[in-house]
């Protein structure tokens, strides 16, 4: 993995991450870490639990995911198929349930960020919106109606 972090290490080791990691787990491949972090921060309303150059550890709720920058995938053949696409993972919605999707949907809109779909009263009982963040990956916060 090629890292770029000049930001003091975490006082967590990888190995130690690694191992407390269990049942599902998401890891978005982001081009510009700072930007896929202030989505998450200013619109997903989500807890940056550590982040540096490379990777960043995220929380909302009972939720959480990483963010690794492209540079650490550089010997992963991920990395080959995802570069150049202009919506990265596409056909996943990431959900987060339980997030305000119409104050979600206004944060987004202040941001300029592209709102796929405004927030909606759905018939399996949920009110949600569809937002891209800058990598194309579609979040749908929700909340039962």
């Amino acid at each position: 993995m090629a890292t770029k972090s000049t930001k003091e290490a975490w006082s967590v080791s990888p190995e130690e991450y690694g191992r407390s990691l269990n049942g599902f787990g998401v890891n978005l491949l982001v081009r510009d870490m700072e930007a896929s972090l202030a989505f998450a921060q200013d619109v997903l309303q989500a807890e940056t639990v550590y982040w540096n150059e490379d990777f960043a550890v995220l929380r909302r709720g009972g939720a959480s995911w990483m963010l690794h920058a492209d540079h650490t995938y550089e010997d992963n053949p991920l990395l080959g198929f995802v570069q150049g696409q202009e919506g990265r993972g596409a056909g996943v919605e990431l959900r987060l349930y339980d997030l305000d999707p119409d104050a979600t949907e206004a944060r987004a809109r202040t941001r300029g960020d592209h709102v796929l779909s405004g927030a909606q009263d759905k018939p399996h009982g949920l009110r949600e919106c569809y937002l891209l963040d800058p990598d194309g990956y579609c979040w749908v916060p929700s909340r039962p109606l």
